[in-house]
């Protein structure tokens, strides 16, 4: 049950309350709605700037939350707010929706049960359409596709490897000559590691050719999802000689937030760390810090020696 909406533009929050729940409270002041016992859990889909904060305090405030992905901007934050969760026994976890999308998932959990062996070789590649970004906030965004959508392979990579560590990560960042955003529309990443390779490749300005291919080989056999875009989705297993589809249901969206919001609520009742905490997300920032200093100078970068989102040097 939804029982109050806040945003400091009061008439959007206003909005969706008469759009989907006609009997919650309205604020302008996120304090205020803090303030009220009614609930248990905060969901907070700001922008990352200030969303610490807001974080601080709804933790302060006793509240379980579920954060829009990343939680921080700094290392040091992320794990002063776990730490600040940790002691005022509630949980914090992240949104990061792509775990929870059709093929990814179904993917996770194959590799979990061991279909295909120990991961050796993630291959991804997304083109798809980004220019709903131009003229909104997000022109401003540094990384908008490296970090920004990025940040949904990271974690998932963080989560099949499945104790393989990665030890350099080497990305760059480039513009389409056609491209409206003023932030670079492509973006490759490579990431390397004993007995693991992982490639990701991004082209944001690509809405003549959608396409969405990923490729996950094992010791014992491979995976393979492919579709026009991250809504449509073919997966099948190849393993034992055989190949075999794999059935999916479900998308990106309203799957992907249904699951990030139902494991968090799970794991309140049931007394456990939700999967996708801010402590298991800390990986997921290590390896996104590093592609994104990687793009800015070039170099190879070990995972965890930046601390925070670096400011972009290409403009």
């Amino acid at each position: 049950s939804v029982v109050a909406l806040c945003s400091r533009d009061v008439g959007k929050a206003s909005g969706r309350a008469e759009q989907f729940y006609p009997d919650a409270l309205v604020f302008a002041d996120h304090r205020e709605l803090l303030a009220l016992d009614s609930f248990q859990v905060v969901d907070i889909a700001t922008h990352p700037e200030g969303r610490a904060e807001l974080i601080a305090d709804s933790i302060a405030a006793g509240k379980h939350v579920l954060s829009q992905k990343p939680f921080a901007l700094n290392l040091s934050v992320a794990e002063e707010l776990i730490a600040q969760a940790d002691l005022a026994g509630v949980k914090l976890a992240i949104n990061q929706n792509g775990r929870w999308a059709p093929h990814l998932a179904a993917m996770r959990e194959l590799i979990a049960g061991g279909v295909i062996g120990s991961v050796t070789e993630v291959d991804a590649s997304v083109r798809w359409d980004h220019s709903w970004t131009v003229g909104t906030s997000f022109d401003q965004t540094p990384f908008l596709v490296l970090f920004d959508f990025g940040v949904h392979w990271f974690d998932f990579i963080s989560t099949v490897i499945l104790g393989r560590q990665v030890s350099g990560v080497s990305a760059s960042v480039s513009f389409t000559p056609q491209q409206r955003s003023p932030q670079p529309m492509k973006a490759e990443v490579l990431m390397t590691g004993p007995g693991i390779s992982v490639r990701l490749a991004f082209d944001g300005d690509s809405a003549n050719l959608q396409r969405d291919v990923t490729v996950i080989k094992g010791e014992a056999g491979a995976l393979v999802s492919e579709g026009v875009d991250l809504q449509s989705q073919e997966l099948t297993v190849h393993a034992a000689g055989a190949t075999a589809p794999v059935p999916l249901d479900g998308d990106w969206f309203t799957t992907g937030f249904e699951g990030a919001m139902c494991e968090l609520l799970c794991a309140i009742q049931e007394g456990r760390e939700p999967s996708h905490s801010a402590s298991a997300n800390l990986r997921t920032l290590e390896l996104a810090f590093a592609a994104c200093e990687s793009a800015n100078t070039g170099l190879q970068v070990r995972p965890g020696s930046v601390r925070e989102l670096p400011n972009p040097s290409c403009r």
